[in-house]
């Protein structure tokens, strides 16, 4: 791997990780200090898992507008360990899933007038470090908080092959696995 590589990684994981430090600490000093009901927030959805997930899909076809850290957060309402890795891992499917259709969708983009606006517009700066990095920049958004959805649309546009793309995809389950791991234990941690 070449040193360009390896900076755009660690620049993008450091940026990731900076993100994710913050959210934890959020999560640990208020999760006991301040009542705060989901309900009043955002009515009886907390409480139905399958709009739960209904937001987490449209959110992580839409360019990921809320992170997932946010919905693991939310996994970790019932306490039990069995289901919270089974809500993890359906968000983590959710997730992959997600990516795929966003590569159709840049497949039927590509194929678009509209597609010509859109990536200048959206995709502009992702299209450089696509051009750049090809299958690795897959790799990076998967594991970073880069939009997922947008570089996967983006692939889906460059004619990626898509068997490569999926294998690269993978990736994304260790990403949920490791930050829904330091999730669980911010939960258990009181001042």
């Amino acid at each position: 791997m070449n040193k360009d590589r390896i900076k755009f990684l660690l620049k993008n994981l450091l940026k990731g990780l900076l993100w994710f430090a913050a959210i934890l600490v959020i999560y640990i000093l208020v999760k006991d200090r301040i009542e705060i009901h989901p309900e009043s927030l955002i009515g009886k959805v907390s409480d139905n898992p399958f709009a739960v997930y209904s937001i987490f899909l449209a959110s992580e076809i839409i360019i990921g507008i809320i992170p997932p850290e946010v919905f693991m957060i939310w996994a970790t309402k019932p306490g039990d360990p069995v289901l919270y890795i089974f809500y993890v891992s359906l968000l983590s499917l959710i997730s992959y899933g997600a990516g795929i259709v966003g590569f159709y969708i840049g497949k039927l983009l590509n194929k678009a007038v509209l597609y010509r606006y859109a990536r200048r517009r959206f995709f502009a700066q992702y299209e450089l470090f696509f051009k750049r990095y090809g299958g690795f920049l897959v790799f990076v958004a998967a594991v970073t908080p880069l939009p997922f959805s947008a570089v996967c649309m983006l692939t889906g546009a460059a004619d990626f092959n898509f068997r490569v793309f999926l294998l690269i995809s993978l990736t994304r389950f260790l990403r949920f696995g490791v930050y829904s791991y330091f999730l669980w234990h911010a939960g258990s941690i009181s001042f």
